[in-house]
């Protein structure tokens, strides 16, 4: 353990060197998606076949450092998840893609042995290879600060983060800094949580610094259950000790001395590594106890929640958190003045705790110096939906849509055309051609009825219709309510209803108008900010699709053929020979006709399962 700040000095220089001396390194993208596709058994191969043929190979910076040694590492998720699983090759910043067991002889042979490039395991375009990583489009348009440490060092080892820097943001705080200087360079930086209200980092410290009370807490949101989101996930699993350092900077700054994580137990991977780096911070001296001799003390919990998308809510999560069920609180009083156990506590997401190190070391001005003046710094998305580059991204705050969709994203999957995408979730709304030239910052998305959110981007293509799209999220949200208050628990569910109704050719003149009274008085009644947000996505559907609305319920068509049970399929007389295979197929004898003349479709009786189109071999029965 070390006792002072002149033993974590001695320490970082000890592990910097052997760092250094790692000239080779192979990262393998041990995040959750890459190991879902087999990574940790490319690894395994990779130290097996390393071993077998005479390399040295590190895999801790606590080995006996040699020049000539190869270490390898198990990173958190290195972004490019389309391309998974991944592995980095250093120092020459090569990535390999979708790699396989398979392909570890031919990298030990190749790659280790004699630093030649494997050109079928690089990313390419149009027949174009790219070597490394950073001239990849999908990285080169982006500014990774959080997710720097991702994908680079090894994601259980305190001492490759102390090496690269870690931990030295908080010993400047614990050593060099007051609190009151600690809470101004964050509001000199004018970083605004990154969970999804966007509200100043800097002011929720300042007031739970400046309210007495004999305890306060530290509470960071990794509750992250947003579809299609898996930012937090990602730096939890990538960068833990980063989280804890921006924790254990909070609560130097508010005179905190205890923190809980709340992570959905159905991040498994995230909470191990969490709990390892909490383990590992505590036994070198960095967490706990009179850290370093300061005499100041702080310790981190994790708490593990039950998947219930509410508790993404501060006060509802601090419920749980106390044991209670996941309610939303009424507010006043603010969490700031009364929260956790009914003390004083900062409450952020963990994006938000992650920005914190470099904002202490670089200085708030340089953090505001990225982004926008009004939304300073960077923001993760998380890019899924009908688009060639599935992934995690970074980018600075006030990036378009069209730089994110088109240039790191590559575009629309199978040479779609861009309809729309979805931002803030569930809570958020969606967007169109129109707003593909508009900067996102908190400030522009709010304008046009959108928010960030924790930075779900999902993008659609004209095949998918808007309205189940729509429904789709009320469907989520309906069935998240906590049911608390009678707004959400009953508004959401009759909005749901009704778009269940439409979608299914059974929808009413004037629905669309009682939609929008529905949403606007959930919006101004729902207790919880989850609540209040629930309708965005209808609402910004009608506006922006209301003649597919019109469509289903006046035409009961579904303009992108989405919807199986609008659908209608049809014979065409001049293309079908009467040859009955159709007929022979159809499960509820819907086809009739005789031979050698063109059949017909009754369609009471369809039930439009497909049947016929694929038995047809003349392509005469087309649906529409």
């Amino acid at each position: 353990m070390l006792k002072n700040r002149q033993e974590f000095l001695s320490y970082k220089e000890k592990v910097e060197k052997a760092y250094e001396m790692q000239q080779r390194k192979i990262i393998v993208c041990c995040g959750t998606g890459c190991v879902a596709g087999g990574s940790l058994d490319v690894y395994a191969k990779l130290k097996e076949l390393m071993e077998v043929n005479g390399i040295n190979v590190e895999v801790t910076l606590e080995d006996e450092p040699h020049s000539n040694n190869v270490g390898l590492k198990k990173s958190g998720c290195h972004g490019f998840c389309e391309m998974g699983p991944l592995v980095r090759i250093e120092p020459h910043g090569w990535l390999y893609t979708k790699v396989h067991v398979e392909d570890c002889e031919e990298i030990v042979e190749k790659t280790i042995k004699n630093g030649e490039f494997i050109d079928r395991l690089a990313y390419r375009i149009n027949g174009e290879i790219y070597k490394e990583q950073e001239e990849i489009p999908f990285y080169k348009r982006q500014k990774r600060i959080v997710l720097d440490f991702c994908g680079k060092i090894d994601a259980d080892s305190i001492a490759e983060y102390i090496a690269v820097g870690g931990y030295t943001a908080a010993v400047k705080a614990m050593f060099d800094m007051n609190g009151e200087q600690i809470v101004d360079e964050v509001k000199k930086s004018g970083i605004r949580g990154r969970g999804g209200a966007g509200f100043p980092t800097g002011i929720k410290w300042d007031t739970v610094r400046k309210t007495e009370s004999d305890k306060k807490y530290v509470v960071c949101n990794g509750d992250e259950g947003d579809p299609g989101a898996f930012m937090d996930r990602s730096i939890m699993e990538g960068a833990p000790h980063r989280v804890l350092e921006g924790m254990l900077i909070a609560g130097i700054a508010c005179g905190a001395d205890e923190g809980y994580i709340y992570v959905r137990a159905e991040y498994p991977l995230a909470v191990t590594r969490l709990k390892n780096a909490i383990k590992q911070a505590e036994e070198l001296g960095v967490l706990g106890e009179n850290i370093l001799g300061s005499g100041y003390s702080f310790r981190i919990h994790i708490n593990k929640g039950a998947g219930a998308f509410v508790c993404g809510e501060e006060t509802a999560l601090i419920n749980s958190i106390e044991g209670q069920r996941g309610f939303p609180r009424v507010r006043p009083p603010l969490t700031v003045i009364k929260g956790l156990f009914g003390k004083p506590t900062v409450p952020n997401n963990v994006e938000t705790y992650a920005n914190i190190p470099n904002i202490i070391n670089n200085g708030g001005e340089w953090y505001s110096s990225i982004g926008t003046p009004n939304s300073p710094g960077t923001k993760a998305f998380a890019l899924t939906g009908n688009i060639n580059n599935t992934g995690l991204i970074e980018v600075p705050m006030g990036t378009t849509l069209r730089e994110i969709i088109f240039d790191i994203g590559g575009g629309m999957k199978n040479g779609g055309e861009f309809k729309a995408v979805q931002i803030g979730g569930p809570s958020g709304a969606c967007l169109t051609k129109e707003h593909l030239d508009l900067p996102l910052d908190f400030d522009n998305l709010k304008k046009v009825g959108a928010m960030v959110g924790s930075g779900g981007l999902v993008v659609v293509d004209e095949h998918t219709c808007m309205v189940e799209f729509a429904r789709f999220f009320m469907h989520f949200t309906q069935n998240e309510s906590c049911g608390k208050c009678v707004p959400c628990r009953e508004g959401t569910k009759r909005m749901l209803q009704i778009l269940e109704r439409i979608v299914a050719g059974e929808g009413r003149d004037g629905d669309i108008e009682l939609l929008l009274e529905l949403a606007d008085t959930i919006c101004n009644t729902a207790l919880c900010g989850l609540g209040k947000t629930a309708p965005n996505p209808v609402v910004s559907t009608i506006k922006n699709f209301r003649s597919e609305y019109e469509a289903h319920i006046y035409d009961k068509k579904c303009p992108a053929g989405a919807c199986s049970k609008l659908k209608t399929i049809e014979i065409d007389p001049e293309l079908c020979k009467g040859c009955s295979k159709c007929a022979r197929q159809c499960p509820v004898n819907a086809i009739s006709g005789k031979i050698k003349e063109p059949f017909k479709i009754d369609l009471s009786k369809c039930i439009k399962c497909g049947s016929c189109i694929s038995a047809c071999p003349f392509k005469a029965i087309k649906e529409g």
